[in-house]
């Protein structure tokens, strides 16, 4: 079996996991499986996807991103605040994803330029942005911001809404929501960028070998950085989104996010070590988690199960992933006796 189709098994078996995984939740719970819960289960499952495609750049490089929740809530503070001192909304939106993509950057600066490993760099990270949310914020929450801010995370494309006899509103139809809109668009453009573009070529190789795209002439600190820079974006979209959605912003909001980052793009058939990874994989990675949690909270399994439950799928699939990775080298290294034939 080459690669390739090795691979394609692997997005299928994901795929047919998150498919049983509905199925399952249909049959335990009549409302499962309805419009309603399915564009619920969209938007909850949206900022997964976007950090998780953040998450799934970075790790392809090699590295990893620990700031992620931090960097959702600082982002989403400072939108908020630029908001109600008087800037129009979409600036208001566009500065808070912009601090997302300065953290991004830093990161990548340190880890390049400076030579730390993304664990320490983006740990750190992790600490900064949030001090600073809680001190900007006297860690308070950010409330206050016009009802034009909560269109980008409440707002709804193709939404039917007729008045009913008694003169209120009735939803026939609750609508597409925009975070789900801003999902599948950044799906397909980071898809198309990783499979068709030079530098998503170049992240994979690096991921592969370091050195070997090095010494092939690949600027390889100039593609790290870019792969933090979108992360940070990525984070920064996601922090506005939710700040809008709640029309409040929360300096002690995305605690543990980068666990949920990393854990889409891991089920999703990114692996830990870099190289390997699709944006389609975290996509159905994303899902998985979403679905899972929006199944067993239908179902009243208490939330600290849920802890555990994902836990365990997070430890099975990259106990998986390394077995994989351990095959892979001892095919590709030679024998002892191959090696005394030399």
């Amino acid at each position: 079996m080459t690669d390739q189709q090795k691979e394609m098994l692997r997005k299928i078996a994901s795929l047919a996991g998150l498919l049983l995984l509905v199925l399952v939740f249909s049959f335990t719970n009549e409302y499962f499986f309805t419009v309603n819960n399915i564009l619920t289960v969209g938007l909850q499952t949206s900022t997964i996807t976007l950090i998780g495609i953040g998450a799934t750049v970075v790790i392809l490089t090699g590295g990893i991103d620990l700031s992620t929740g931090s960097v959702v809530a600082l982002s989403g503070v400072a939108a908020a605040m630029v908001v109600n001192a008087g800037v129009p909304v979409p600036l208001g939106i566009m500065f808070g994803v912009i601090v997302g993509g300065l953290c991004g950057f830093t990161n990548g600066i340190v880890v390049t330029v400076l030579r730390l490993p993304p664990f320490i760099a983006t740990l750190g990270m992790m600490m900064v942005a949030r001090g600073l949310a809680l001190y900007i914020t006297n860690a308070a929450p950010v409330s206050g911001m016009p009802e034009s801010f909560g269109e980008l995370g409440n707002g709804a494309l193709f939404r039917v809404v007729e008045e009913g006899a008694n003169g209120f509103p009735i939803v026939k139809f609750p609508g597409i929501p925009y975070p789900v809109i801003i999902m599948i668009f950044v799906v397909i453009l980071f898809a198309f960028a990783l499979s068709k573009l030079k530098t998503g070529r170049y992240i994979y190789a690096i991921g592969s070998n370091e050195e070997a795209a090095r010494l092939s002439g690949i600027k390889t600190n100039k593609v790290k950085n870019y792969a933090y820079i979108a992360s940070g974006l990525l984070s920064g979209l996601a922090g506005v989104i939710l700040a809008s959605r709640l029309i409040t912003a929360q300096p002690n909001g995305g605690i543990a996010y980068e666990l949920d980052a990393i854990a889409s793009a891991v089920v999703g058939g990114t692996s830990l070590s870099g190289g390997i990874g699709t944006i389609p994989g975290t996509l159905i990675g994303s899902f998985i988690i979403g679905v899972l949690r929006n199944g067993l909270n239908m179902n009243g399994v208490s939330a600290f199960v849920q802890q555990i439950i994902i836990g365990l799928v997070i430890i099975v699939t990259v106990a998986l992933d390394q077995l994989r990775q351990v095959k892979k080298t001892k095919k590709t290294q030679p024998t002892q006796k191959q090696e005394k034939l030399k």
